[in-house]
């Protein structure tokens, strides 16, 4: 039974047609997303986005818009009783060169590409950003 719902607020960080993505394990599965995360109690979705990656990445960013809202209903693939709610934003970090992997859940970072042919996103939300980023910066 559903009986709590999941607010989660990611970032697509966009650098000469490539998005930054995190690897990091989770819940015993490795995984590819987007940086950001959970939202807490009384913090807005924008106040997440900076907070997650100050604590994460060690950055400042810029939000420059509101890209994705996840449109249809989704159970975490984690935890059965919880549905999900993911936002998305576009931002650019502000001081790159202070970028750091503060968070050890994080095993690596990269910029891939986002003319690839294929879809590298695990996660069924990522996948549907991943593709909507394909036909915003192609």
């Amino acid at each position: 039974m559903i009986d709590k719902i999941n607010i989660r607020v990611y970032a697509c960080a966009i650098k000469n047609k490539k998005v930054l993505t995190l690897f990091e394990e989770y819940a015993g599965e490795p995984l590819m997303k987007f940086p950001g995360g959970g939202l807490e109690y009384g913090e807005g979705v924008l106040e997440c986005l900076h907070r997650e990656f100050d604590e994460e990445l060690n950055v400042k960013i810029d939000v420059v818009e509101h890209f994705y809202t996840q449109e249809n209903f989704l159970v975490s693939r984690f935890r059965e009783n919880e549905q999900l709610l993911t936002i998305y934003y576009i931002v650019n970090i502000v001081n790159e060169e202070d970028f750091l992997i503060l968070d050890p859940c994080i095993e690596k970072t990269e910029w891939i590409d986002i003319d690839r042919p294929d879809n590298p996103f695990p996660l069924p939300i990522d996948k549907i950003v991943f593709d909507k980023l394909k036909e915003k910066f192609l």
